[in-house]
């Protein structure tokens, strides 16, 4: 497989790379929500709903069908009786990195970080590079998402403030739990979360 971007690559996609557990929830609904305000279309390796193909090149292809890409540095620290960190959200920033250097101006990253995360010491390659900082709440996630977004030339621009976007992010939670028990516990398809996502901005 190429990893040189997609000839059929979305102008306004964003490619999503952070924790999809239920923690990481709200922070997860903001990025999401923030990058549709944005005029952009969020991308995940879970959007292809395929399972007959291996996760590794999902990412591959999803990350040179986007634009962007936003990464969240958030779990570096162990979890669980092994003490075990996460290192997808490094290894796909990697992805991106790379992305960007073959095909200069056909990609860009950008790496979130919380105030507490010691990156400097644990990616230290990371060293020099802009990282945008945010306490772990959505309040100030979404304005660092969104002075991105909106720098980025195939940005469409937002009608919505950062703090209104905050303001209408429980709307668009809510309709996401509906939508989640309207499949019963499945994962819905990603471009219901992109539906909904509008329909709460409309």
């Amino acid at each position: 497989m190429s990893f040189l971007p997609a000839a059929d690559g979305v102008e306004t996609a964003v490619f999503i790379n952070c924790p999809y557990d239920a923690a990481f929830g709200p922070l997860f609904d903001a990025i999401f929500f923030t990058c549709v305000c944005c005029g952009c279309l969020p991308r995940s390796a879970i959007d292809s709903g395929s399972s007959g193909t291996a996760r590794i090149e999902r990412i591959m292809a999803t990350l040179r069908a986007c634009r962007y890409s936003i990464h969240d540095l958030s779990r570096f620290q162990g979890e669980g009786e092994g003490n075990l960190a996460r290192f997808n959200m490094p290894l796909e920033l990697g992805m991106a990195m790379m992305l960007a250097e073959l095909a200069p101006g056909a990609h860009e990253w950008m790496p979130l970080a919380p105030t507490v995360s010691a990156f400097d010491q644990y990616i230290s390659d990371l060293r020099g590079f802009d990282i945008e900082r945010y306490d772990g709440t959505v309040s100030t996630l979404v304005p660092k998402v969104a002075a991105w977004l909106l720098t980025r030339p195939a940005a469409l621009g937002t009608v919505l403030t950062p703090q209104e976007m905050v303001e209408a992010l429980p709307a668009f939670a809510a309709a996401r739990r509906l939508l989640l028990r309207d499949w019963i516990g499945s994962a819905p398809p990603w471009s219901a979360l992109v539906r909904i996502a509008r329909e709460t901005i409309d």
